[in-house]
């Protein structure tokens, strides 16, 4: 760690599309250098959504300490300012114990965030903004995005939370959030390097094989659990693949569709992951890109780990 009054390290962060290998480097890094992962992954935050967000094992969390899982409610609504203020945290106490940290995940917003601070959000009604979020929770995905696509175009490609929030912003402050976010903060930025992992026309095969898997986990047992307890319209259904299971947990959706909608909808977020990690990090830190599948995978890692290292 710098000395009192000396510059901050970089941060280290492993991003990529969802199923790329990511936790695994990240795991391989942080036993090698007693280093802490925190999670950048919007759905791991949640108690209870486990095997389908692909959190870490018991086992894997005894091996290496991490932040940011299971910190909220299902029920709980983060954004990215939120997690980024939490993040520093983690940060600070990781520091306090000389501790390295690795930065891992996949939601580039929150990434951004942390490196880049966003600005302030527009004031917005309370009473409008409740009754506008009841009015887009029920909206399908689709007719979501056709919404935003004419609200606030550029934010058209992201996920389902981040379209209710470009929607729920625009209909009620009246701004977009993309032009309000490309006001800037006043905070300075952090500097940060990056390992974006990714293993290209392999990663179709990796996302069926993890999806098989979670199934053999045990994930219809978890979906059927949460029902019994978590609100239908709760935030961490939107995880990739909840509802589609839930709908098969109540009789109303053969498996096998399910498992179809599922494959379709990862993949178009792998997709969407893709294209935000290859056009929104020129200007924010150096870039290393990795095929996890090459042989010397790791030792590409643990030169970008050792960069800067005191």
């Amino acid at each position: 760690m710098p000395e009192s009054g000396s510059a901050a390290p970089p941060l280290r962060i492993i991003a990529g599309p969802t199923g790329a290998g990511k936790s695994a480097l990240a795991m391989a890094l942080a036993a090698r250098h007693g280093a802490r992962i925190i999670s950048a992954d919007s759905r791991q935050i949640y108690r209870g959504f486990d095997i389908g967000t692909a959190k870490p094992t018991a086992a894997e969390r005894a091996a290496v300490p991490h932040a940011g899982l299971d910190v909220a409610d299902p029920t709980e609504r983060w954004n990215a300012a939120r997690w980024a203020l939490e993040a520093n945290v983690w940060l600070a106490e990781d520091a306090a114990l000389r501790r390295p940290s690795i930065i891992a995940g996949g939601t580039g917003l929150w990434l951004q965030a942390l490196v880049r601070p966003l600005a302030d959000e527009p004031p917005m009604d309370p009473v409008r903004r409740a009754a506008t979020q009841d009015f887009l929770k029920g909206m399908p995905t689709d007719a979501l995005r056709t919404m935003v696509e004419r609200l606030d175009p550029a934010r058209a490609q992201l996920g389902r939370a981040q379209l209710l929030r470009a929607a729920e912003v625009a209909l009620v402050s009246g701004e977009r959030l993309s032009d309000w976010h490309a006001k800037g903060s006043t905070k300075p930025m952090r500097a940060a390097r990056w390992l974006i992992v990714d293993p290209g026309t392999h990663l179709g095969e990796r996302l069926d094989r993890r999806r098989e898997q979670m199934l053999t986990d045990g994930w219809l047992d978890e979906v059927r659990a949460l029902g019994e307890t978590v609100p239908a319209e709760a935030p961490a259904w939107n995880a990739c693949g909840y509802r589609e299971i839930r709908e098969v947990v109540q009789s109303t959706r053969p498996l096998a569709d399910a498992l179809e909608a599922v494959r379709i909808s990862t993949r178009q977020y792998a997709k969407r992951q893709r294209t935000w990690f290859r056009n929104q990090l020129d200007d924010i830190g150096p870039v290393t890109r990795l095929d996890p599948t090459a042989p010397n995978a790791l030792d590409v890692a643990e030169r970008w780990f050792s960069e800067d290292s005191p």
